[in-house]
């Protein structure tokens, strides 16, 4: 009788753990995201810091979790990211610039077939300043593209797995921006 306490103990502790929101740097990430008619399950979090900087919090939500970032880069299946500005240093302007650095990774410098593509999503975080607390969401939808939102506010569709694949690449590529937020969003 014990043991199948134990048991169904564990059993609730991993179920609760699995489908728990996280809390990272003061940014609580919820369990699922929502938009439109796709429901996406948080895959990982982390935290993406340069210096003694902590820029913003990010959450990595997927139709199934996953511990490889190739296969849900690559894949023609629903994906978001969301990213929450949690210091004051950002800007448009270094925004757009880490953003553009982070193509050129993800791509290994060949940026120029996806060049307007790029250019388009950058001027997402050109529409108005940036200020902590703001919270960006992109959301990958096979068939329509990448949608960007701002606090809610759709911002742009670009089309293309092509795009989604060099976007997610970014934080999910063999080269990212940051590698332990790389582990982060993959849950390792």
């Amino acid at each position: 009788m014990k043991r199948a306490v134990q048991t169904l103990f564990l059993a609730v502790v991993t179920l609760l753990t699995t489908h728990a929101q996280v809390t990272l740097n003061n940014v609580t990430l919820p369990a699922k995201l929502k938009k439109d008619n796709t429901e996406l399950t948080l895959n990982g979090g982390g935290i993406r810091k340069k210096a003694f900087f902590k820029l913003y919090t990010a959450g990595l939500y997927v139709t199934e979790k996953s511990k490889s970032g190739s296969d849900i880069a690559g894949a023609d299946k629903p994906v978001a990211i969301q990213l929450t500005i949690t210091s004051g240093v950002i800007s448009s302007s270094n925004m757009s610039e880490a953003i553009k650095e982070g193509f050129g990774k993800s791509l290994k410098g060949n940026t120029a077939p996806l060049q307007s593509k790029i250019d388009e999503f950058i001027n997402t975080f050109k529409k108005e300043e940036i200020k902590e607390g703001d919270v960006f969401e992109m959301w990958y939808t096979p068939g329509t593209g990448v949608k960007s939102y701002k606090n809610g506010k759709l911002q742009s569709t670009i089309a293309g797995l092509d795009f989604k694949k060099a976007l997610f690449g970014i934080w999910l590529s063999d080269t990212p921006v940051d590698e332990d937020l790389k582990k982060g969003l993959l849950g390792l």
